[in-house]
């Protein structure tokens, strides 16, 4: 059915109304009253849409906006206002049965209607309705004898279309019209249209009322009926003569009208020219300005640029310094054969060397994850206890650390500290000492037989040091002094068992034995612990290291 959307009542319980590209051909009134019934008739939370250069106006809080591009909007659950609630209230169709009154009032107004019709098209002047740059909106009746299409490609503007007779005395009319914003009058302009000369005048009225045609000019032409003139006899010249020169006078007035119309336009013209001049000079002066602001700006940035570039130079020089010394570091830490494990302060691998992993399974993919979920082969249970004291302590610890396959590592935890003095994790190196502990137990089974050896023996020995200090007594030496070695070994053997008289001899004489590096006889007092002195002869052996030096001596007391 069709549906009249102004004037019949609305459709109500719509989920969804498509409106596209019809309120921009309506006004703002209107759009206002229809946007209105569009919240009246949709369901809550019901969808409305728009076209594309279509808005709802400051009816905005009637409908959330869903997607503004594709101005699609959701109906608010705000409270309707009783404006916008102005719509019809009924439609129905008229009653066959009507009274006298209203058929008479029907009557009345058709021929009310009709009569103006008919003196409109048969005594309104021909008249054209334009904006103020002259384009054609409307035109009323016949203008065929003063406006013509032009030649060439269609144009709807009156500047264009009027007839050159009357092109002059209608521009200085319309541009008066349009900047006073009043009616302008020209008279008797003659023109010429299909053969034959026309009298006529031209009215330029201003419109501004009704509000709707505000700002509009309507340019309206009326012929002018010429008086018949008797044509006056060959004795009656004084007349013609009187006749032609009144005509004259009524035409030079008309021009005098034209150039004074077209001086006054001129020197409107010439002020606002000189006004636009001074704007434009003042605008040059603005320019100059900017330029100027803007040749600045531009050498700042080019001196800025030149900064930049040298920062970026030293900021390369820096990164490749940065990478040779990160190289420089890596192929240090990899040469000393030390696995080294860094971690920051929440115990998470931050960095790690080669040799790590011949103690640890770990991977690339493990960086940034807790040491403690990696599994390695040392029995130290401990070690993420250590690790968490001396992050606590800032006292680093160290611990000789056995694995399951028989190695020795030396395990040592250190503060992590930064060039500023911070504390930003913990470093972990495990130094192998297999090798060590293997010569360590090797010389403490020499040191055993050893031992064994020089306990069996019947000889009264005494080890010395290169400083005469006692190392080690035989079992007949310690029967000799007359107390056990333990209370004697790191002491001065001269200072306790050789008499104060003879120690300086002693001295010299066992001082040239180690320094010649052989043996050779000693004669010397010496004093047991109870005091008893005796005169004794030795042998006196000189120790050798591994690298053949003299590092203590040995005297064997002959009995």
């Amino acid at each position: 059915a069709q549906h009249n959307l102004i004037l019949h009542p609305p459709f109500t319980k719509i989920d969804i109304l498509s409106c596209r590209n019809l309120l921009i051909y309506m006004d703002s009134e209107l759009q206002k009253k229809i946007i209105g019934l569009f919240y009246y008739s949709i369901n809550p939370q019901g969808i409305m849409l728009l076209g594309n250069s279509e808005t709802l106006g400051n009816q905005s809080s009637l409908f959330t906006t869903v997607d503004s591009k594709l101005k699609i909007y959701s109906r608010s659950l705000t409270n309707q206002s009783s404006e916008l609630l102005n719509f019809p209230l009924s439609f129905t169709r008229s009653v066959s049965s009507v009274s006298e009154r209203q058929v008479a009032e029907r009557g009345t107004i058709n021929i009310q209607s009709l009569t103006d019709q008919f003196l409109l098209e048969n005594y309104a002047p021909p008249g054209v309705l334009v904006n103020e740059y002259g384009d054609i909106i409307y035109i009323h009746g016949h203008t065929g004898k003063y406006l013509e299409p032009a030649v060439g490609k269609a144009n709807l503007n009156i500047f264009a279309m009027i007839r050159e007779g009357l092109r002059n005395e209608f521009h200085l009319a319309f541009r008066r019209a349009v900047t006073k914003k009043e009616t302008v009058v020209v008279r008797n302009i003659k023109n010429q249209a299909n053969g034959n000369m026309q009298t006529l005048n031209i009215d330029v009225k201003w419109i501004d009322k009704p509000e709707l045609l505000y700002g509009t000019v309507l340019v309206t032409f009326l012929d002018v009926m010429e008086t018949s003139v008797i044509v006056p006899t060959k004795t009656d010249k004084k007349g013609l003569q009187t006749a032609r020169m009144k005509e004259l006078e009524t035409e030079l007035q008309r021009l005098r009208e034209v150039s004074q119309n077209t001086l006054e336009e001129v020197q409107t013209s010439q002020e606002e020219l000189r006004s636009t001049n001074e704007e434009l000079q003042s605008t040059n002066e603005e320019l100059q300005s900017a330029n100027e602001e803007l040749t600045t700006s531009k050498e700042e940035m080019q001196s800025l640029n030149e900064e930049l570039q040298t920062v970026n130079a030293e900021l390369l020089a820096k990164v490749e310094d940065y990478a040779r010394v990160n190289n420089d570091m890596k192929n240090l830490l990899n040469s000393t054969e030390i696995a080294t494990l860094f971690l920051d302060k929440d115990m998470n691998i931050r960095r790690y060397t080669n040799q790590i992993a011949t103690i640890f399974k770990i991977i690339k993919r493990d960086l940034g994850r807790p040491f403690t979920d990696l599994t390695s082969d040392l029995i130290y249970p401990g070690l993420a206890d250590d690790a968490r004291e001396v992050l606590r302590t800032l006292i680093f610890m160290q611990r000789e650390i056995p694995t399951k396959e028989g190695r020795w590592f030396m395990v040592r935890i250190m503060p992590y500290r930064t060039f500023d003095d911070r504390i930003d994790g913990l470093v972990i190196t495990f130094i192998n000492i297999t090798d060590q502990k293997k010569n360590e137990a090797k010389l403490l089974l020499s040191e055993k037989l050893n031992r064994i050896l020089f306990s069996a023996s019947s000889d009264i020995k005494i080890v010395l040091s290169n400083d005469q200090k006692i190392l080690d007594l035989s079992p007949e030496a310690e029967l000799l002094i007359g107390k056990r070695r333990e209370e004697y070994l790191n002491k001065n053997f001269l200072q306790l068992f050789v008499p104060e008289k003879s120690q300086s001899t002693v001295k010299n004489r066992i001082k040239m034995l180690l320094r010649k590096g052989i043996y050779g006889k000693l004669k010397l007092k010496l004093k047991s612990a109870n005091g008893i002195v005796r005169d004794v002869e030795c042998i006196a052996t000189p120790s050798l290291n591994n690298l053949n030096i003299v590092e203590g001596i040995t005297l064997s007391i002959i009995k």
